[in-house]
């Protein structure tokens, strides 16, 4: 039995989530499968990834093969990097805490660049926000100067119908 590492679609029409599964291969897609190590929701930004890591590094060390799309997530996770490093250890490249080590490192960067990552979404947000309330300043400003400019002339107008009928009731005494 080949089992694969996948992604089962779940959720609405053009609002998906997918599940991160081990499943035979010969299974359908949203079937059955052996075992769910996690979950992958791309509508959010960035894309929201729950996986039970230990599952996934025991399904990859038996010998579970993933999908491309299942391979690009257990890579940006850091499966695939902790089971490289498994293997040098029990080749005996490494020691175990080397390994450990090198993957503490590379999960403090990447947990910085996906950091820096949400502070640049939350100064572009502010920043578009900003810019908003400021465009609607200058648009309330022009309106407000027109709508002043309209009650002037108005009451221009009404002046010189007041001072035309008091000039013509004076003309008619």
């Amino acid at each position: 039995m080949a089992v694969k590492i996948r992604l089962a679609r779940h959720g609405r029409k053009q609002r998906a989530f997918y599940y991160i599964v081990a499943a035979d291969s010969r299974a359908p897609r949203d079937g059955r499968y052996i075992e769910r190590i996690g979950s992958y929701n791309p509508n959010t930004d960035p894309a929201t990834i729950d996986l039970d890591f230990d599952k996934a590094l025991d399904w990859l060390q038996k010998g579970a093969q993933p999908t491309d799309t299942a391979r690009a997530i257990l890579s940006y996770k850091g499966v695939l990097y902790k089971g490289h490093l498994a293997n040098g250890v029990a080749k005996g490249a490494l020691t175990q805490e080397q390994a450990d080590a090198k993957f503490s490192a590379w999960v403090e960067a990447k947990e910085q660049k996906i950091q820096s990552k949400r502070n640049r979404l939350d100064m572009e947000s502010k920043k578009s926000h900003k810019q908003a309330i400021e465009s609607e300043q200058v648009a309330n400003q022009t309106r407000a100067q027109k709508i002043a400019q309209k009650q002037a002339e108005l009451r221009a107008a009404e002046k010189k119908a007041s001072e035309a009928e008091a000039d013509t009731t004076e003309n008619a005494e």
